[in-house]
């Protein structure tokens, strides 16, 4: 959900040729086209998980031709199942085409197979075996001031092109307004970081990263003040049933035992977050 204009949806925009100027190296792997679907979240072994619908559309082809328009926008997103990555829908929202490349730097295409602009997620389709999938938490319930890791691809081209690591707390059960369907958190985002997992202490998924508070608008609205690392994640229950509603099961499990340190956190979710770039 967005509520602007306080709200900046952390997808970084690459439009101009300042940007384009900045943007990382070619990517070798490129697909001409994407269809949209239709709108209506650490590795279990794979005898473990439940069945996986198969991706909606033919297969995902492992070479293809240049990227049908101009780069426009970049994001992040995260494996949930084999082939299968979970992203922001305002990532990939009106591209022509996408490119996903993974912890081994290898790009390919990525197709959109399904997208809920209500609560901001979609889903992709790419090759199988691209990554491994993340786990998300199932209990116990999240809590305000829960340890946090974000990880993803800010500001691409602009700081470093690799993934990127942020720590922080959960600093509210609510987002913007009461919003239900997002926990406040403290660890801090950048345009870039849409659509990268939020995990917690067991290297389990809570959440999906969306936003962050527009710190100058406030402050204009408030004659001055400004917050500080005032950031919002989609719930890992809004992601879960959205996977649910287009048949991908992802694998649960509860977070118990003693919390990982961030960097250990950082080791898991490194294979499995990719690197989005829409083309239109």
């Amino acid at each position: 959900m967005r509520v602007m204009p306080v709200l900046v949806l952390c997808a970084a925009s690459l439009a101009g040729e300042a940007a384009v100027a900045a943007k990382p190296p070619p990517l070798d792997d490129t697909t001409p086209s994407m269809e949209m679907g239709k709108p209506p979240p650490i590795g279990a072994p794979e005898a473990m998980r439940p069945p996986l619908a198969p991706a909606p559309g033919p297969p995902i082809p492992a070479l293809a031709l240049r990227p049908a328009g101009r780069l426009y926008s970049s994001g992040s997103g995260f494996i949930v199942a084999d082939g299968r990555v979970l992203t922001n829908n305002h990532v990939v929202s009106g591209c022509k085409s996408v490119l996903a490349r993974n912890a081994r730097a290898e790009t390919r295409p990525a197709r959109l197979d399904a997208a809920d602009p209500q609560r901001d997620l979609a889903v992709l389709s790419v090759q199988p075996g691209f990554g491994p999938a993340l786990v998300f938490r199932d209990s116990p319930a999240v809590e305000r001031g829960e340890s946090v890791v974000t990880y993803g691809f800010p500001l691409s081209g602009v700081l470093s092109s690799g993934p990127s690591l942020t720590t922080g707390s959960v600093s509210a059960l609510s987002g913007l307004r009461d919003n239900p369907m997002h926990f406040q958190i403290s660890a801090p985002v950048q345009p870039g970081n849409s659509g990268g997992p939020l995990l917690d202490a067991q290297s389990h998924v809570i959440g999906v990263v969306v936003s962050k508070l527009d710190a100058a608008e406030v402050a204009r609205l408030t004659g001055g003040d400004i917050p500080q690392n005032v950031n919002f994640a989609i719930k890992g229950a809004e992601a879960l049933a959205f996977l649910a509603q287009h048949g991908v099961a992802p694998a649960t499990a509860p977070s118990l035992g003693p919390e990982q340190r961030a960097s250990q956190t950082g080791e898991v979710a490194h294979p499995s977050t990719v690197f989005l770039q829409c083309y239109k």
